[in-house]
């Protein structure tokens, strides 16, 4: 049986399924205001059991149809990002993607590099035919980012997150099997 989640090497990168040792880094992760901008679904960590309890989630990434890789540099093994897929449905084969980045690696087509890649084995090894990605109007640079990659941005899904008190639209982009060009558009 193909492993849906495998490691995966690229020319600078490497990603693999995250585990406890990354507790540290997922703390820092999301506790950075930068990093956390934009993301509506959850309020930035304050505690190591925080980031241990988002590892926990990933765990076990073949049986629960969700996973997220630690993004890594190749020559240092430093951490930088994570990138995954959640709410697999497995019989209309869809997923939704993910991905943040830590804000001094910004602009040096790391994310572009790391999500060619899970896209790729999105579709070979999940058997996917579409992924679709959820991304806050204000978040101009990762819409700039999945347009280059070959998604199309299908409209608005209203107030999709409830945050502090507020709203929060997103665009909806989605990348289908037959659109897809190995590397990106």
């Amino acid at each position: 049986m193909k492993q849906a989640f495998p490691t995966i090497e690229t020319k600078r990168l490497t990603l693999v399924n995250t585990t406890a040792d990354d507790a540290r880094f997922i703390l820092a992760l999301y506790k950075d205001p930068l990093v956390c901008r934009y993301l509506y679904d959850e309020e930035p960590f304050t505690s190591i059991d925080q980031a241990k309890e988002w590892i926990d989630w990933h765990e076990y990434p073949e049986d629960y149809g969700r996973n997220r890789w630690i993004i890594r540099k190749k020559e240092t093994a430093t951490p930088i990002g994570t990138c995954g897929f959640d709410q697999w449905d497995i019989v209309n084969h869809v997923a939704e993607i993910g991905y943040d980045l830590w804000h001094e690696e910004w602009g040096k087509g790391y994310m572009s590099e790391a999500l060619t890649a899970a896209i790729d084995s999105g579709f070979r090894n999940m058997g996917l035919n579409r992924i679709q990605a959820f991304v806050a109007l204000e978040n101009t640079a990762s819409c700039r980012l999945l347009e280059r990659l070959g998604f199309e941005r299908e409209g608005i899904f209203r107030e999709k997150h409830f945050f502090q008190g507020e709203y929060y639209d997103h665009y909806i982009y989605s990348l289908l099997k037959k659109d897809w060009k190995k590397g990106g558009l």
